[in-house]
């Protein structure tokens, strides 16, 4: 379970996010205008344009896009699906939805389950390393270890699923005991959520989420077919769930260890808000968390796997 290195390399789509940026196109580039800020690429490297939440799109983006065999999708802000444009007698992404189709559900499962188990372990160490009094109970470091070890001779997906639940249980327990008991987080719940913790966690799931269904889009995949996950999304969950201990859980146990007043959030019986200030701060911390050229990377490396029917491996790589 050594960290390895990885290289990111560019992907054939280009993600419009956020709102007010312009877009317009000439015949052989497209300009995006943001924020002060002008840039222009060609129209050979845009295979399939991402436009998430408001932007102005002159008519040029599209004809030009079409006629050059590419795609283009569009995106609510948080990153749910509106629609796709395809030129005229595209058929790539049915090749690509065959191929997840037809994969060996069990050997992309086992990736996801062995890379989530993997990153959980690593996190939960590295926040013993910053603790003077012990984190594990006996025998639950062990216990972890040796569930990512079985993971390899389980035969069926759902042998896979009950040791994935089994291990985030265990996660979500023991990364309670870092936060101030005060915040009344014990495990992960089902929304709504009741305590400050959890919804925090739920919100950064949502942008990282986000941020996965937009590429998984851009590679053609069908974000509802997943291997470990089933049901809507279930691919995208696939995707995030390796990285969510990194790129969302790291920051909200931060947050969390560093202090919440009162003031700060609202729970009642029924459900927690969070005030303007700690959304903004979680936001901020997420936003600087949540990789996108590694996501990115990682849909890659699930196209490849599906198409040339290779193995798929869950990337190693993590946040700064």
């Amino acid at each position: 379970m050594e960290k390895e290195q990885c290289v990111i390399v560019p992907v054939p789509w280009y993600l419009v996010s956020g709102f007010g940026a312009h877009l317009k196109a000439t015949p052989r580039a497209l300009i995006v205008q943001k924020n002060g800020n002008t840039e222009e690429l060609p129209l050979s490297r845009v295979k399939h344009l991402l436009v998430m939440g408001g932007h102005s799109l002159h008519t040029s983006v599209v004809a030009r896009l079409l006629a050059s065999g590419s795609c283009i999708s569009f995106f609510e802000a948080d990153g749910e699906p509106l629609g796709i444009l395809r030129p005229y007698g595209f058929r790539y992404d049915e090749v690509i939805r065959e191929a997840q189709a037809k994969a060996f559900s069990h050997s992309f499962a086992l990736a996801v389950a062995k890379g989530s188990t993997h990153s959980r372990i690593r996190a939960l160490v590295r926040l013993q390393e910053q603790r003077d009094d012990p984190l594990f109970y006996e025998g639950e470091l062990e216990l972890l270890e040796k569930s990512y070890a079985e993971l390899e001779f389980l035969v069926r997906v759902e042998e896979l699923r009950r040791v994935h639940r089994l291990v985030s249980d265990m996660y979500y327990e023991i990364l309670a005991r870092t936060v101030p008991p005060e915040l009344g987080f014990r495990r992960r719940a089902a929304r709504p959520h009741l305590d400050v913790v959890n919804t925090m966690l739920s919100f950064g799931y949502g942008l990282l989420f986000g941020n996965a269904c937009v590429a998984a889009t851009g590679a053609h995949l069908d974000p509802d077919m997943g291997f470990l996950h089933k049901g809507k999304g279930g691919l995208v969950y696939d995707l995030i769930d390796p990285f969510k201990p990194t790129m969302v859980d790291g920051v909200v146990s931060a947050i969390a260890r560093g202090g919440i007043s009162e003031d700060e959030y609202e729970c009642s019986p029924s459900r927690c808000i969070l005030g303007d200030d700690l959304l903004q701060a979680l936001t901020k911390a997420l936003q600087e968390k949540i990789r996108q050229d590694i996501i990115d990377e990682q849909v890659m490396a699930l196209q490849a796997a599906l198409v040339r029917k290779g193995d798929y491996l869950v990337l190693p790589c993590e946040g700064p």
